[in-house]
Order: structure tokens, then sequence, then C-alpha cells
């Protein structure tokens, strides 16, 4: 299994927005979370690593949120190469795992592109003015190598966040499956290999 790393975009860069469909067809967009911190991660349906930690992700999520920080999951692969990852499965995926927040679909992968998303999982932590406070991995953890989900590195983020403290000094970059570009849509930034 290769994994892809993410690209650990500019700490302090402006959350790109964003308008989206949901898995039950609201659209939702950055500026639903005006003054509000926002926690967007790419995933996707069938990545191992995604699926490494769903169970565990998708409670600390509902625990982010009643902390007050806005939770958005976004799927921005390629479904006509990828089918298990088309919006019907997507809403499958997020009552498999009790997702208490919106799961998005990028089908032109502009808003993949415009994070700077490379990886699934990639997770992006912005503060209440949607300034990039944290990027990087859940944790340690990896499909194989027996170290536990824990979430470690992302609660430190989130932790620091909420109590004012500076954004955390290491952070270390995601790592998983590539995003499933469309033939031709690959970004600049994303290195095949």
């Amino acid at each position: 299994m290769s994994e892809t790393p993410s690209t650990m975009k500019k700490l302090g860069s402006q959350a790109p927005d964003f308008s989206l469909p949901s898995r039950n067809g609201k659209t939702v967009s950055l500026s639903d979370f005006k003054e509000k911190p926002v926690l967007a991660v790419f995933i996707c349906n069938h990545c191992p690593y995604v699926l490494h930690i769903a169970n565990h992700f998708s409670e600390q999520a509902r625990e982010y949120q009643e902390r007050g920080i806005a939770v958005v999951a976004i799927s921005a692969n390629d479904v006509d190469h990828f089918p298990q990852d088309a919006p019907d499965k997507m809403t499958e995926f997020a009552s498999e795992y009790n997702f208490t927040f919106p799961y998005l679909y990028d089908e032109s992968q502009d808003t993949a592109k415009a994070y700077q998303a490379a990886c699934t999982p990639d997770f992006f932590l912005y503060d209440e003015e949607h300034k990039l406070f944290y990027r990087g991995q859940y944790d340690s953890s990896r499909p194989g190598n027996k170290t536990p989900v824990t979430g470690e590195d992302l609660n430190t983020a989130v932790d620091a966040l909420l109590s004012g403290k500076p954004a955390p000094a290491e952070q270390k970059p995601s790592s998983g499956c590539n995003i499933k570009w469309k033939p031709g849509n690959e970004p600049g930034f994303f290195k095949i290999g």
C-alpha cells in the first residue's frame, strides 16, 4: 500500500471558500460557519487509511462539534473510476459511521485543489477567522503498524485552538491514499510516486 503525504499548506493561510452538496441534497458553504472554527477533512469511502480511523474520528468529531468547532468531511475522488466513492455510497458510509457532520461531494475537485488536499484522510483546522491553525495527521496510527488510534495530534491542536494557545510547533504530515484525480485534473502540487 503506497502512502501519499499531505502538502502541509502554509499555516495562517485563509480557508478557501466552498459551496458543495451534502449527502442530503443541501448545499453547505464555508460562509455557513462565520466566526466559528472549522475542521475540514478530506476523506473517501474506500481508503484503508480512512477506514482505519473512521469509528474513532466520528466520535471525536461529535465531541469537537459539542465544543464549538464546525466539522465538514469532503470527498473529491473521481467516481467514474472509483464508483464506491459515489454520493449514494457516501450516504451509506456516513450512516454506517454515524456522522453528525456534513459529508460533501467535490465533483469538480476544485475545492480539494484550493485546499491543496493530497491524501485521504487530510485534515485542515481553521480558527474562527478561518486562518489555518493545523494541518497534518490525526495521529501516528496507520493500517498495520499496531499503533492505537487516538487522534492525539489533532486533539492537541484542537485543545490549543480552543484554549487560545499557539498552534503546535511540530505538525507531522498526514498520509494515506492519494486523492483519485480525474484524468488530466491532477494539480501541480501533486506528484505521482
